[in-house]
């Protein structure tokens, strides 16, 4: 068994380190898209939020342009869930979580299709993607006079689970709404996806974005399964370590792992970001610090607030006739914060305004209930 053992805040501050959480980085958003190994994105402000809260200076409209480009794309991968990744990295993740996709498709909607035929269907709707992009909508139209003892949306969810596909703009854009609407990831991208890719490659890429950690939580990450094996092949090029209940963790050469007492200012997080979704184990992050689970309030965004590295409240942002909102909900200080951390979080939440709701004539950073002065 590795000797060193790693504290939760040791395990915090090398998270947000590499998470781009402990200050912001003066890279290109494609450049941090792809050190964040991805970034969870069902909804599509998501990444824009993400990006703002790791990357000085960040201008939407650069990521904007990446998706228009089909430099970054948005597709079902890990976790069969809607990543934002760049395409080099579509190309690689996909056929490594095509078995993911699949099973979920399988406990999900096989039953469904009425006895068609899986490999048909399929083949139907891939002709159906090579005329142009579709919504699933589109495509349960197309295919269910085929299949008439099929539910329609079963047959268009094999053809996205089931083909290497992606979702194409408007969708994904800064500012814009629209449909989720599919398209043949080769086309689209006019390259082939990787035949062979290695495991290996996305255990490393995992590590280095959020390591050390355990096989298990690369597979929480990933939901791929099998990877002990992938681990123990690269185990010569890893670093060994202990948490504090003995579980083995995993990490990169030269991952990133500062001192526990290294300052981690206020971030807000989007409701879905992958640093609070990528362990089996979450205490790195939630250390029963914060309220649980957000208020249902009127409003565009829910997210986390991150104080000194951890999980303390929940946060939203309602735009009314002439102000923006930010309501920051069960914010409890604590003796040990860091000096004048309201203050940090106020104006930290003041810069999330003028990113999210700019033309507001006001802003408003609020706390409920209010904090005791």
């Amino acid at each position: 068994m590795p000797g060193d053992v790693l504290s939760a805040r040791a395990l915090n501050r090398a998270l947000l380190a590499r998470q781009g959480l402990l200050e912001r980085t003066a890279a290109p958003a494609l450049a941090m898209v792809e050190r964040l190994a991805g970034m969870q994105a069902q909804v599509p402000e998501n990444p824009y939020v993400a990006l703002w809260s790791r990357v000085e200076a960040f201008d939407p409209t650069e990521l904007s342009a990446l998706v228009s480009d089909r430099r970054a794309v948005r597709a079902q991968l890990m976790r069969a869930t809607i990543h934002l990744v760049s395409a080099r990295d579509a190309r690689m993740l996909h056929p490594l979580t095509r078995g993911v996709l699949a099973q979920v498709f399988r406990n999900g909607w096989l039953a469904r299709l009425g006895g068609a035929p899986v490999d048909d269907v399929v083949a139907a709707g891939v002709e159906l993607l090579a005329e142009r992009p579709r919504t699933r909508a589109e495509l349960a139209a197309a295919l269910a006079p085929r299949w008439p003892d099929a539910d329609p949306p079963a047959l268009a969810q094999a053809v996205t689970f089931l083909s290497p596909v992606l979702q194409v703009p408007p969708r994904g854009l800064w500012g814009a709404t629209a449909q989720a609407t599919w398209a043949l990831t080769e086309q689209w991208l006019g390259d082939s996806v990787d035949p062979e890719p290695g495991a290996e490659a996305m255990v490393l890429r995992y590590l280095a974005a959020f390591g050390p950690a355990s096989v298990a939580d690369a597979r929480t990450w990933s939901g791929v399964t099998g990877l002990r094996e992938v681990v123990e092949r690269l185990r010569p090029r890893l670093r060994a370590f202990r948490d504090e209940r003995g579980r083995e963790l995993f990490d990169v050469e030269d991952g990133p792992r500062p001192a526990p007492d290294t300052p981690a200012p206020p971030r807000f997080l989007p409701e879905y970001d992958n640093v609070g979704l990528s362990h089996d184990d979450r205490s790195r992050l939630f250390a029963g610090l914060g309220p649980g689970a957000p208020l249902p309030r009127g409003g565009r965004a829910i997210g986390t607030l991150l104080v000194d590295g951890f999980y303390r409240a929940n946060w939203q942002v309602a735009e009314g006739r002439d102000a923006a909102t930010l309501t920051i909900d069960r914010f409890a200080p604590r003796d040990e914060d860091p000096l004048r951390t309201v203050e940090a979080i106020v104006a930290e939440g003041n810069g999330l305004l003028a990113f999210l709701v700019p033309n507001a004539a006001t802003h408003r950073v609020q706390f409920i209930p209010a904090l005791r002065r």
